[in-house]
């Protein structure tokens, strides 16, 4: 400063309940203090300020004054505003951190944000953040990455952001979670991160089994309906939730099953259902006792760990191509996340080849498989994984080849599911795989559907009981194919034989000669002798066999194909005589399966002069008549 005889004095106030740089004027509670300097040279002033280690984080605001009324501002024409007790932090990694230094680390990205707030709640007040940061875009701002840095402070439980863009018309922008965030709790309407590190977990003894594709037989269900009926006889501190799951292991090992493949168990809005989620780093808290984050994390990887050291590996389905309509990734930046088409299938359809959205996806299948040690994933509504930024259908996506040649995700099983959740349908198309991606086989559902209702042709089963070589021989093989006769929407195994004349066409049913329940032993007996013919090609059929939740047991919808009606697993069913029977057929056909491995577990097609058919009369092979 240059020789003055003139006296310089300080304004001065503190911002703390709601920190916002730009705008601190209007949004500091404090009042302005005025303090004089001290002129110990010519050329030095002084000033003295102590503040409270417990005060911080807070914004220091000031202006320097002369004598004359002369103001000092800053170079936005405001005062300067100093942060006390959090700094600029760094853009990497996304998400919330923990460097070395005690801190955390915030992380956003944002590329149309004219302004991000972090957002600190604390334990005493559930859905109004008890203190508000807003980010300077000089300082906490990196490229699109918005970020900042706090020391830890156990007053503040958990966080999330508030974002105004530079075109939306309200004033204080719109609450969003952090994507990133690893262990999220509800507060209100949000998903609201919490402020501390994963829950160590003692993962000693878990051991991988890789078990080949071609050796695989699938269970399919849902967590919480699989154990939540009282007829599981289960406690309500286990009924319904991971650690359920782990209590009836035995039923899966009495079936033969070694994997099982999981409904999706990110977090999701409750009326759409799990097929339309709301985070992407972690388990819903509906599937831990008390509904509580950590209650979740814990009993999954103790369920993993458990099913790992009983030889059954665990598949998840994911849905990364839309999000739930509300309470999601909207608000961040929408124009990145997702598609703006009106057109489009679905207003909240993510556009999964965004460099920043396929990053997002990818860390999160890293996360799952690092840190939950789940062996494989099946992409829900894959072929939308197709669509590039613009919609238009790439013969190359991006993700879809970076997970294929990702040196973590490469190594688990990956699968394509080309079913929709939105009209509950599946698409058959060609989807590009660099012989690393499996897919679910509608082909497979609706031959032997046609056929066995007799309006297929016998051509079409033998290429299902082949490995789909239409669909197949690609570079990869029949152990690509994961075969399925029901799945958790549409009619179930029971109602396929049970219902015809009120259900849609397109689930190419037969009721065996009586609409719905019947009491007629001879409608009774073709209708269990089309279960076991439906049960029976689907495990001697090269692929990989899936079975759906319930249908060892006669699970019925009455035959309603909506997922909704899907109704929890009745555990008393399974002690009927049918639960019996069909329990101990399907344990057969498991146990024939590797009894006859080089014929029934093969990872290659058998040759042409290897299979010899027999039992039929060649002009009556191709006769849409014949019941198998």
């Amino acid at each position: 400063m240059q020789p003055t005889n003139k006296k310089l004095s300080l304004s001065w106030r503190v911002g703390r309940m709601s920190i916002d740089i730009e705008n601190f004027t209007t949004s500091a509670e404090s009042k302005s203090k005025e303090m004089a300097f001290k002129q110990k040279s010519a050329r030095n002033f002084t000033l003295d300020l102590e503040f409270k280690a417990n005060e911080t984080p807070f914004i220091f605001s000031f202006l320097l004054q002369d004598s004359d009324n002369t103001v000092i501002k800053s170079h936005r024409k405001t005062s300067f505003c100093v942060p006390v007790g959090f700094t600029r932090g760094f853009p990497s990694p996304l998400g919330l951190s923990f460097p070395r230094d005690g801190s955390m680390n915030f992380a956003l990205f944002s590329k149309h944000a004219k302004s991000v707030i972090l957002c600190l709640y604390s334990d005493i007040v559930d859905d109004k953040p008890a203190l508000e940061i807003g980010l300077d875009p000089y300082v906490n701002r990196s490229g699109h990455i918005w970020h900042a840095s706090l020391e830890c402070d156990p007053t503040y439980t958990r966080y999330s952001y508030r974002c105004k863009m530079a075109e939306s018309s309200s004033g204080s922008g719109h609450s969003v979670s952090d994507p990133y965030a690893k262990i999220v709790m509800k507060g209100g309407s949000l998903l609201l991160g919490q402020l501390c590190k994963e829950p160590f977990f003692d993962w000693r003894g878990d051991v991988r089994l890789n078990i080949p594709k071609e050796k695989l037989v699938v269970y399919r269900l849902n967590v919480k309906q699989f154990t939540i009926d009282k007829s599981s006889l289960l406690p309500p501190d286990i009924a319904g939730y991971f650690s359920g799951l782990t209590e009836k292991l035995t039923h899966f090992k009495d079936l033969g099953i070694n994997a099982v493949l999981l409904e999706p168990v990110f977090s999701f809005d409750e009326q759409e259902g799990p097929y339309f989620p709301r985070h992407f780093f972690s388990p819903s808290n509906l599937y831990g006792q008390s509904s509580q984050p950590m209650s979740a994390i814990n009993s999954l990887k103790e369920m993993v760990k458990t099913f790992h050291a009983n030889g059954i590996e665990v598949l998840m389905e994911v849905v990364f191509t839309h999000t739930a309509k509300s309470g999601a990734l909207q608000g961040i930046d929408d124009s990145s996340y997702y598609f703006t088409d009106k057109s489009s299938d679905a207003a909240n359809s993510l556009r999964c080849n965004y460099l920043v959205v396929q990053q997002m996806i990818i860390d999160s299948l890293r996360h799952w498989s690092t840190e939950f040690h789940i062996d494989g994933f099946c992409f829900i509504n894959a072929s939308s994984l197709l669509r590039g930024v613009n919609g238009e259908i790439l013969s190359r996506p991006p993700l879809v080849e970076s997970i294929a040649f990702d040196p973590l995700l490469s190594k688990t099983k990956i699968i394509a599911d080309c079913w929709n959740p939105h009209d509950l349908a599946s698409e058959d198309l060609r989807f590009p795989h660099w012989k690393k991606w499996a897919e679910v086989n509608p082909r497979f559902c609706k031959d032997i559907r046609n056929f066995l209702r007799g309006r297929g042709l016998l051509s079409d089963l033998a290429t299902r009981l082949c490995g789909s070589g239409d669909k197949f021989s690609d570079g990869r093989g029949p152990s690509f194919s994961f075969n399925f006769i029901s799945r958790n929407s549409g009619l179930s195994l029971v109602d396929l034989v049970s219902f015809s004349d009120d259900v849609p066409a397109s689930e190419l049913s037969w009721n065996c000669g009586k609409e719905g329940p019947t009491t007629k032993t001879t409608i009774l007996e073709r209708r269990l002798k089309q279960i076991r013919n439906y049960l029976f090609i689907l495990f001697v059929s090269l692929g990989i066999p899936v079975l759906n939740m319930g249908d060892e047991c006669g699970q019925t919808t009455g035959g309603s194909v909506s997922y909704s009606e899907r109704k929890p697993l009745d555990w008393n069913a399974l002690k009927t005589g049918y639960g019996i029977q069909t329990t101990r057929f399907i344990s057969f056909l498991t146990s024939l399966r590797i009894r006859r491995s080089d014929l029934l577990q093969r990872r290659e097609f058998l040759k042409i002069e290897n299979i010899y058919w027999c039992g039929s009369e060649p002009v009556q092979f191709f006769s849409v008549r014949l019941r198998f």
